[in-house]
C-alpha cells in the first residue's frame, strides 16, 4: 500500500519536496542503522490540528540521541517549531510525523563519530495502525520466540532504527503465522513488549505494566494510560508478568503512539476474558481519545495547537 504522505518535509532548517528527501547509499545508517526517531500523531480537534504531547516526544528523541552520541544541532525549541510549522506548511489536518536523525554520508567503518548527523520531518496520513476495526473489536496475538535484547546489548530505552530489526523478526513471525500482533518475552522469560507498543494486563480491576527494565521503550501512551487510568480510580502497577498471566488475565491491551489503545482478543488462541474487548479497556480507550481530539479539558497541557500562520522564515 502506497503511502499517504505530506509533500513538504523538513531537512536541516529548510523545507523540501518529498521527492527531494534522499540519501547518498554510503551513508552511515545504511550499513550500521545509525539512527534514531519518533512517531508522534497529530488530532484532528475543534480547534484545529494538535499535535499530542509534542514535548515529551522530543525529550525522547533527544534522549535516544545522547545516548548514542549523535545530537543533532538544534536546540529542543527549535524541533517542536518545525513539527509544528511541518504540521501548517503540509495544511495537515491530522498526520503522523516522523522526526528522524541519522548519520549521513562519510566514513564507512564502524566508528560513526565523523559522521555528519541529518535531521528529517516528514509526516503522512496514518489511520488505524493495527487494522481497520483494531479499535473497536480487538486483535489477535501471539507470544513470539523472538526475545527483546538483553539490558547490556542494545539499549531498549532509545528508539533506535537498530532495534527495530527485532521489532521486525517479532512482528513478521507474528504474520505469517496469522496473528496481528507478537508479544515478545525479556531475557529472564517475562513479558515484555509488542513489536511497536507496550501491554498492559487488567486483572481483577487492576491495571499491570511491564517495567521499563524489562527491555520496555518508555511509551508515551503508555504513560497517558497509566496517568489516565489513575485519574479514573484505577490501580496501576508496573510489575514483572510471567507469560502464564496472558492466558488468565481479564483483559489485556498494546498502547502506542500508532497503536493507540488497542484491545487484545486472543493470545495463541486462548481467548483473553470473554474473547473480547473488555469494559476497562474501553473506558480508557473512550478517555483516550476524547483527550487526543480535544473533546475535554486538557488538564495536561499535552495538545499543541497549529493553529498560527506560518513563520515568514520557513
Amino acid at each position: 500500500m502506497a503511502l499517504d504522505y505530506f509533500d513538504k518535509i523538513w531537512h536541516n532548517g529548510e523545507f523540501i519536496p518529498w521527492e527531494s528527501a534522499t540519501i547518498h547509499v554510503g551513508s552511515h545508517v545504511l550499513s550500521y542503522a545509525s539512527c534514531v526517531f519518533e512517531g508522534i500523531r497529530c488530532y484532528e480537534t475543534p480547534q484545529g490540528p494538535a499535535i499530542f504531547r509534542l514535548k515529551d516526544h522530543t525529550d525522547r528523541l533527544l534522549n535516544s540521541c545522547r545516548v548514542y552520541r549523535m545530537e543533532p544541532q538544534y536546540t529542543h525549541q527549535q524541533l517542536q517549531d518545525a513539527m509544528i510549522d511541518l504540521v501548517r506548511v503540509n495544511q495537515a489536518a491530522a498526520c503522523y510525523i516522523r522526526p528522524v536523525v541519522f548519520r549521513g554520508y562519510g566514513g564507512l567503518g564502524v566508528n560513526p563519530l565523523d559522521n555528519p548527523i541529518e535531521t528529517f520531518l516528514f509526516c503522512w496520513k496514518w489511520g488505524q495502525y493495527m487494522g481497520h476495526g483494531s479499535l473497536a473489536e480487538g486483535v489477535d496475538a501471539c507470544v513470539s520466540s523472538w526475545r527483546r535484547m538483553a539490558p547490556d546489548t542494545l539499549p531498549a530505552m532509545a528508539k533506535a532504527a537498530a532495534n527495530y530489526m527485532n521489532s521486525q523478526l517479532i512482528k513478521v513471525e507474528a504474520v505469517v503465522n496469522g496473528y496481528t500482533e507478537g508479544i515478545a518475552l525479556d531475557t529472564t522469560g517475562n513479558v515484555s513488549e509488542a513489536s511497536g507498543a507496550n501491554l498492559f494486563v487488567v486483572r481483577d480491576g487492576k491495571l499491570l505494566t511491564p517495567p521499563l527494565a524489562s527491555a520496555v521503550l518508555p511509551g508515551i501512551t503508555r504513560h497517558t494510560i497509566m496517568t489516565l487510568a489513575e485519574e479514573m480510580g484505577y490501580s496501576v502497577s508496573e510489575q514483572l508478568i510471567p507469560r502464564e498471566m496472558l492466558y488468565i488475565s481479564d483483559e489485556v491491551f498494546f498502547t502506542g503512539t500508532a497503536a493507540e489503545l488497542t484491545p487484545i482478543r486472543s493470545i495463541d488462541r486462548i481467548p483473553v476474558g470473554s474473547g473480547k474487548p473488555g469494559p476497562i479497556a474501553r473506558r480508557l480507550q473512550q478517555r483516550f481519545l476524547d483527550t487526543v481530539h480535544g473533546r475535554v479539558e486538557d488538564a495536561h497541557g499535552w495538545l499543541t495547537h497549529c493553529t498560527q500562520p506560518v513563520a515568514a522564515t520557513r
